[in-house]
């Protein structure tokens, strides 16, 4: 096919040799096959953020770091520069997150590189050679439903401990080869120590793998570990070996509506006081 125009840098600078075809268009990218010396690999071409149709982007980019202090306040103030740095944050992130992953002992392709916004990495495949199916296109027994679930969790625990949610874990971000589950698509990857939304987040991951493999084997669905994870994580008992049951009890306490109003206002109006001490200061200044 063509050399789509976000390709060509790959090419001239032969990391690529061959854009063989699209293999799919996603909300943050386009993923192409590409033909890279004798092996194939795929190449994913990250949207700008005006094309992106990810939902919630600042919730899962909450608590991410950035070291250099003028980058920092440039994406605070949004200026042109800021916004062409939080893209960069937002590409490297799942550059940063699959290297993390694959240390910590979790199936993730592998990467080759990062070029102008395009993020060279391992096509996943089956046995026969054509690319692996997504967790949403297999069938299985309840017995390999019950061991994939068992590793997914596990999975999912040692990406905790590395420091990281996945945000976005379901049927489609997980692709199944001839070893087993291999997860995908990280550029949503969520700070566990640094951001709010962390255990909403773990628990919903935790949840819809839950949901799709007790399709399989419905005793699955009687399960707690997203519970049980985030007890173990918050006490400092969480490490990758540990021993789960899985049937930590539900907290049944529901959330009083009027004290989160509350809070929420009072948070509002003390905001609110502080910007104006700030502008009074400023014009006594």
């Amino acid at each position: 096919m063509k050399t789509p125009k976000r390709l060509q840098p790959l090419v001239d600078d032969g990391l690529v040799d061959e854009v063989l075809s699209r293999l799919m268009s996603g909300k943050e990218a386009d993923v192409f096959v590409v033909r890279c010396g004798d092996e194939v690999r795929c190449a994913k071409v990250y949207k700008e953020a005006m094309q992106r149709s990810f939902k919630k982007a600042a919730q899962y980019q909450e608590g991410r770091k950035v070291r250099n202090s003028r980058r920092a306040r440039a994406m605070e103030k949004g200026s042109k520069f800021g916004r062409e740095q939080q893209e960069k944050v937002w590409q490297s992130a799942e550059v940063d997150a699959l290297r993390r992953l694959a240390d910590a002992g979790v199936r993730v392709p592998r990467t080759y590189g990062m070029l102008e916004g395009v993020l060279l990495m391992e096509l996943v495949t089956d046995e026969n050679g054509d690319v692996a199916p997504r967790l949403g296109e297999v069938v299985m027994d309840a017995e390999q439903a019950r061991e994939d679930h068992r590793l997914m969790i596990r999975y999912i625990v040692r990406m905790l401990c590395a420091g990281l949610i996945h945000g976005d874990l379901s049927e489609f971000n997980v692709l199944v080869d001839e070893d087993g589950p291999v997860i995908i698509d990280l550029p949503q990857a969520v700070d566990a120590a640094a951001n709010n939304n962390a255990r909403a987040m773990l628990e919903r991951d935790v949840n819809n793998m839950r949901r799709y493999y007790s399709l399989f084997a419905p005793e699955l669905a009687e399960t707690n570990y997203a519970k049980e994870i985030w007890d173990l994580y918050e006490g400092g008992e969480l490490h990758p070996h540990v021993e789960l049951s899985g049937d930590a009890e539900e907290d049944s306490h529901e959330a009083d509506v009027d004290d989160v109003l509350a809070e929420i206002k009072a948070a509002f109006e003390e905001e609110e006081a502080r910007k104006r001490r700030m502008s009074a200061s400023e014009h006594t200044d």
